[in-house]
């Protein structure tokens, strides 16, 4: 009786001992197996693994991509500016067995070699490539950041840098040099557009100068625009070029008339009617007499 009581005992505590020694991998995990303190070379895949009691231990290592920001780091750049600068780091397990042997704590071991890399770059780098190229920045990080890495079963995927923190004084000296190239740039545009105006207005007074016309028509055109603002009053030059049309129209009729001068017969008619050049040309001539000083 004692003896099947025992018999039984032993029996449960082989069953209990050999389910426990049966162990699940979840998908995002690969597992390494210590048989007696000895890593073993084969990687155990997700789903269930069976491990030798008492002999074999599990140790499963993530192999997602792991985001690690990497504390803020303040450094001088090569042009004597202390700056702070941060970023964030993506890299995944690719060796489990490496990640698990080579290296205590690869998550802790990759933060600092992140925070070293990121100093060097910072005082390698100037503060105009810290702003603006941060492209190259970015990958020789990543690269800095790899070598080592490598050796441990890990691979970088991607470095960024996300801020890079000025000092207050810096700030306002970045602000007055962009603001006085926002003036150069606005005073090169200005010039430009007066040296295009000025050499249409070129093109156009020599144009007008071969073609007198056109400076009147100038002219009429300049009177309609202004004219369409009835609120204001019109004070329109009369050109020279008009009174000495007047003159050759008056010049040409002149004959006309001494061929028809009435006779002495004739002298108790009344005057001939003034055509309108002479009527214009008889009133400006009065009204150049009358101003004048010795009248």
């Amino acid at each position: 009786m004692v003896t099947e009581i025992i018999l039984g005992f032993l029996a449960a505590i082989a069953i209990l001992t050999g389910f426990g020694g049966f162990r699940i991998i979840n998908q995002v995990e690969r597992g390494i197996v210590f048989r007696f303190g000895r890593a073993q070379k084969e990687i155990r895949r997700p789903g269930v693994t069976f491990l030798i009691p008492v002999v074999d231990r599990l140790k499963k290592v993530n192999v997602q991509i792991v985001t690690m920001p990497v504390p803020t780091q303040e450094g001088i750049t090569r042009d004597n500016v202390s700056v702070q600068v941060d970023a964030v780091a993506y890299f995944r397990v690719q060796d489990p067995l490496r990640a698990a042997v080579e290296v205590q704590n690869y998550l802790f071991a990759v933060e600092q070699v992140a925070q070293t890399s990121l100093r060097s770059i910072i005082g390698k780098s100037e503060l105009d490539d810290l702003l603006s190229n941060r492209e190259e920045l970015n990958k020789g990080l990543a690269l800095m950041i790899d070598s080592p890495a490598l050796g441990w079963g890990i691979h970088i995927d991607r470095v960024e840098i996300k801020d890079v923190t000025l000092p207050e004084s810096m700030k306002r000296s970045v602000a007055r040099q962009a603001e006085a190239e926002r003036e150069r740039r606005a005073r090169v545009i200005t010039a430009d557009g007066e040296f295009q105006a000025a050499r249409k207005l070129a093109d156009a007074s020599a144009i007008m100068a071969h073609t007198p016309s056109a400076l009147q028509l100038r002219l009429l055109q300049t009177v309609v625009e202004v004219a369409a603002e009835k609120t204001s009053t019109l004070v329109m030059p009369l050109p020279v070029e008009v009174l000495r049309f007047f003159d050759r129209g008056g010049a040409q009729g002149s004959p006309a008339r001494e061929s028809e001068e009435p006779g002495p017969a004739e002298k108790g008619a009344p005057p001939p009617q003034l055509t309108a050049p002479d009527e214009l040309t008889k009133i400006l001539g009065l009204h150049e007499s009358a101003n004048r000083p010795d009248s």
